[in-house]
């Protein structure tokens, strides 16, 4: 077991600990109806603690479409802490009514649900809400416009885990899409029932030879007949709708309303989950409208196995509710990788980062100083696309990987800094600017940061990506110069990294990281349709007068960490 690995199985260890064991027995009353202002019903459970003390804990709501058992609801925890809890089914799932039209009725449902837990003789005097990933984009969806239009029913606090306010932008990341997260989201909600039941214990057991068939399908509209046998509505309308402005994205959307939210929240995220640079983006709104939440940022990813988020929720609701000490000497605490510590902040980015620019040069070094000139090229077939490795995802293989290997592929260029005399603190949201050509008609730039150890691993650190020529980024495309070449800025997953003395930096760029992002064709017609496919040459322009580069956040000063290594 690595160092790492030792440090977080104590982390979980201790947050295991610091989870109070069942204190209190409780009762559970199953399939209550919740009336809907349709009339549809929801069905919901309902979990009651015996003896609690005083002051009375909120009853916490939490809203779900995977079902109401307590692993992911961590009900049965929550209750045992002391309190009362309501797990519902969302609409067209696990008995309730209506049909599931993901992110589309939750603002209703869960205002609806809202109402009438306040008007229920169980209800304790205040309402949290609590859960992660689709869990937590149900709580955005009623926190800021109730904080808002109906104070007296809004939620008094929010615990939210590896999620976001709108699911537009991580479903079509800047142009591209989200192929593999969004057709095994899909195919998983797609079996849902008994027979449903049988196939995913299967999955669990073996890898999905069938999704992995169908990831590679063209056009991309036949993918979710390839894996479930027919087409699903929700994913023909993501393939349909690749203008994040249009109405169908901008209706389910609750980032607007997040500055709102005038209750106290908790965020908890990972380095590698799918939606934490917009959960920063979330936690960035709140802090400018004065109210900044408690952050936990750590090495994990989606599934966050590791997280202690139900430790530190039920702390977290304690303080606020029953005057329970502070927990927290900061309320930010973020976990540095490349060196393994936990450190508490006042606030994310951490004070006194700073700028620094390293420029992409023809030799392949990465260097502060500015080219002399020359290109860089490479070739992509979307025939044979550059495969996804490491990075955010939605399944056990996120996270840090040597890509050493992948380096010497054809259609990835590399760029490495010379050994590091200093350490070297990223801390922040990297932007590569890339002056680039293709001879397609659309095009990804796809960019990939490094830790390159003396030994030779080059082990990822962060990436993103950028699609030009498209349906969906026709209104954001940069003109091309004279020569034909556009200057892209690509936002690179937040990261809070440690460069240590020796080791270089590097920069990979390529046109793909399929199925994790769907292939570009390469002929800019529409992603639902398009089935041809157009091999490109690929340019990276390193003119002085505009040179290729990356800017890194980088801490001025690296500053001992306020919480050792692994704890938590």
């Amino acid at each position: 077991m690595t160092g790492l690995r030792r440090r977080l199985a104590g982390l979980f260890r201790r947050a295991r600990r610091s989870t109070p064991g069942p204190p209190y027995p409780f009762t559970v009353r199953r399939r209550l109806r919740v009336p809907m202002d349709d009339g549809v019903e929801l069905v919901a459970d309902l979990y009651q603690p015996v003896g609690a003390g005083e002051p009375p804990l909120p009853t916490i709501v939490v809203r779900s479409p995977y079902g109401r058992h307590g692993s992911l609801t961590h009900a049965p925890a929550l209750a045992g802490a002391g309190f009362t809890v309501l797990v519902q089914s969302c609409r067209g799932t696990g008995g309730s009514g209506g049909t599931f039209r993901p992110q589309l009725d939750e603002e209703c449902d869960g205002m609806a649900t809202h109402r009438w837990v306040r008007r229920q003789p169980w209800f304790t005097g205040a309402v949290a809400t609590y859960g992660e990933s689709y869990l937590g984009y149900t709580q955005w969806a009623v926190a800021g416009r109730m904080c808002r239009d109906d104070p007296g029913n809004a939620p008094d606090a929010l615990c939210l885990n590896v999620t976001m306010a709108g699911l537009g932008p991580v479903t079509w990341t800047n142009g591209a899409f989200s192929l593999g997260g969004s057709l095994g989201w899909s195919r998983r909600m797609a079996l849902r029932g008994p027979r449903g039941a049988l196939i995913r214990a299967r999955l669990a057991r073996r890898p999905d030879r069938k999704l992995a068939e169908a990831l590679d399908v063209l056009p991309l509209s036949r993918g979710d007949t390839a894996v479930v046998g027919h087409p699903i509505g929700w994913y023909q309308d993501w393939l349909a709708h690749e203008k994040l402005t249009d109405d169908y994205w901008t209706r389910q959307s609750h980032t607007a309303s997040v500055p709102d939210v005038t209750a106290p929240v908790y965020l908890a995220t990972g380095w590698y989950d799918i939606f934490l640079p917009w959960q920063l983006r979330n936690y960035a709104q709140l802090v400018a409208a004065g109210r900044p939440p408690r952050l936990t940022i750590g090495p994990w990813g989606h599934r966050g196995e590791r997280s202690p988020f139900l430790a530190e929720s039920i702390a977290f609701l304690k303080e606020h509710f029953a005057g329970a000490p502070a927990t927290r000497p900061a309320p930010v605490r973020a976990f540095l990788t490349g060196a393994d510590q936990w450190h508490d902040l006042p606030v994310w980015p951490p004070p006194g980062a700073a700028t620094r620019r390293w420029y992409l040069h023809p030799s392949g070094l990465l260097d502060p100083a500015i080219p002399a000139g020359g290109t860089t090229c490479y070739s992509y077939d979307p025939d044979r696309p550059t495969p996804a490795l490491g990075g955010p995802d939605m399944g056990p293989s996120c996270g840090p990987v040597d890509t050493s290997a992948h380096e010497r592929r054809p259609d990835v260029v590399v760029f490495r800094s010379p050994p590091l005399a200093h350490p070297v603190v990223l801390a922040g949201e990297p932007v590569a600017r890339v002056r680039f050509r293709s001879t397609a008609a659309s095009a990804d730039v796809f960019v990939r940061m490094c830790d390159v150890h003396p030994d030779g691993r080059s082990m990822s650190v962060c990436d993103g990506i950028r699609r030009i020529g498209s349906v969906g980024t026709a209104a954001t495309d940069p003109p091309p110069d004279g020569d034909g070449f556009v200057t892209l800025d690509v936002p690179l997953w937040p990261a809070f990294h440690r460069f240590a003395p020796g080791h270089r930096i590097a920069v990979q760029v390529s046109s793909g990281a399929h199925p994790r992002y769907a292939r570009n064709p390469g002929t800019g017609e529409p992603a639902a349709t398009a089935a041809t496919t157009v091999r490109a040459e690929q340019e990276i322009s390193h003119d002085p007068a505009h040179p290729s580069r990356i800017d890194l956040p980088v801490r001025a000063a690296a500053r001992a960490p306020a919480t050792g290594g692994g704890r938590g």
